[in-house]
C-alpha cells in the first residue's frame, strides 16, 4: 500500500469542491475564505470562458504539452497559443486574489486540478481521438501533469507560506475509464477499459507530488461507482463524492477506508439553487451510513468533511454563499451531535 499523508483538519470541517459562479476572482476568494475557516480552497471560475474551465485550467499547468480549443473541445497543440496564455492569466488572477485574502493564514488549504484519467478522456490528440486511446500519450500526460503540479504547489507555498496543502484531483471520468465506458470520437464505440494497476500507478505518481510538497491528496469524483479501495491504495488521504450516489454496495469499501484513516468528503448539499433542509437534516444520511457500518460515533466528525455534491459553478452567487455556510453548519452538527 502507498504511503499517504493525512489531512490535518479538526472535527466538524466543511469545504467546497472547487468551482464558483461568476467571473470576479476577488469576490470568489473573499467568499471562500470568509465562509470556510478550516479548509478554504482556490476557487475556479469557469464562467470566464476557455482557460478557466476545468480542462483548460489544468491544460495550462502542463509542462511541455500544450492545448488549444477546437470546436470539438480541447486538443493537444504544437506550441502554446492564445488559449494557453489565457489559462495562465486566469490562474495568476486567482492566485493573486487568494493570496490577498489568506494573509497570515495557517492551516489546510485545498487546490484542485483535473486528474490524469479525466484529462486523458477529455484532451484530444491531434487526430481528434481522446488521449485515452494511446497508452504512451497517457504516460506523457501523467508525467507532464506531475511536473506542472509540482511547480503549482511550490507557487502556492510561496504565496501562502503557512498553509498545509491539500491537492484535490478531479476525476469524474475515472469510473467510466475503469469500465471501458468512455466513448470514442465517433460516438459509436467506447475506449477499452484501462487496467486498474495502470490507473493506480498514474494516481500514485501524482500522490507523490502532493507528498513531496508536504501535502496530501484528495480525489473527487461525482460519478457513480467511485473506486474507494483503488484510490486508497494509490495514496489518497481523502475521497470526495456525491453522497446521493452511494449505495450499500459501497459499504465494505467505505468502512475499510474509514478504518484506514481516509477522510470522506461527503457531498450532501445540492450544488445548484434549491431549497435546503436544516443543517442536521443534510447530514442525516451520513449518520445512517455510520450506524449501518457499525463505526464509532466518536469518529464521525473526525472522519467526514461536509461539502456540496459537486462544484457550484451552476449556482447563483447568493446560493453559493448560502450553500457553503450551510455546509459549515451541517459539519458543526456532526461534531456537536454525532449520534
Amino acid at each position: 500500500m502507498s504511503e499517504k499523508s493525512s489531512i490535518e483538519v479538526g472535527p466538524g470541517t466543511a469545504t467546497g469542491v472547487g468551482s464558483m459562479p461568476g467571473t470576479d476572482a476577488r469576490e470568489a476568494a473573499k467568499t471562500v475564505t470568509g465562509s470556510l475557516e478550516t479548509l478554504p480552497y482556490l476557487p475556479e471560475l469557469p464562467a470566464r470562458g476557455p482557460g478557466a474551465d476545468m480542462i483548460g485550467r489544468t491544460a495550462g499547468l502542463l509542462v511541455e504539452v500544450f492545448a488549444q480549443v477546437e470546436p470539438s473541445g480541447w486538443r493537444i497543440a504544437d506550441r502554446p497559443g492564445r488559449d494557453t496564455r489565457r489559462a495562465h492569466s486566469w490562474l495568476r488572477e486567482d492566485l493573486d486574489a487568494l493570496e490577498e485574502f489568506t494573509q497570515g493564514y495557517e492551516g489546510a488549504l485545498k487546490v484542485s486540478a483535473v486528474g490524469p484519467w479525466t484529462l486523458a478522456a477529455a484532451l484530444q490528440l491531434r487526430g481528434g481521438e481522446a488521449a485515452l486511446a494511446d497508452p504512451g500519450a497517457c504516460r506523457e500526460l501523467t508525467a507532464s501533469l506531475a511536473e506542472g503540479l509540482r511547480g503549482h504547489l511550490a507557487e502556492l507555498r510561496r504565496r501562502v507560506p503557512g498553509a498545509r496543502l491539500v491537492l484535490q484531483l478531479d476525476e469524474p471520468s475515472l469510473p467510466a475509464v475503469l469500465r471501458g465506458q468512455v466513448r470514442t470520437a465517433s460516438g459509436y464505440r467506447t475506449h477499452r477499459a484501462v487496467d486498474r494497476a495502470v490507473v493506480e500507478g498514474a494516481l500514485r505518481d501524482i500522490a507523490a507530488v502532493a507528498h513531496g510538497a508536504e501535502g496530501s491528496l484528495v480525489v473527487h469524483s461525482c460519478a457513480p461507482g467511485v473506486p474507494f479501495a483503488l484510490l486508497r491504495r494509490a495514496g489518497a488521504a481523502g475521497v470526495s463524492f456525491d453522497f446521493s450516489l452511494i449505495t450499500e454496495r459501497e459499504d465494505e469499501a467505505l468502512g475499510e477506508a474509514v478504518e484506514a484513516g481516509t477522510k470522506l468528503f461527503a457531498g450532501v448539499v445540492p450544488g445548484v439553487d434549491g431549497p435546503l433542509s436544516d443543517p442536521a437534516g443534510s447530514v442525516m444520511g451520513v449518520r445512517t451510513l455510520w450506524r449501518r457500518l457499525g463505526l464509532s460515533p466518536e469518529a464521525l466528525a473526525e472522519s467526514v468533511v461536509v461539502t456540496p455534491s459537486c462544484g457550484l459553478a451552476g449556482a447563483s452567487p447568493a446560493y453559493a454563499r448560502t450553500a457553503l455556510a450551510h455546509c459549515v453548519r451541517a459539519a458543526r452538527s456532526l461534531a456537536d451531535n454525532p449520534e
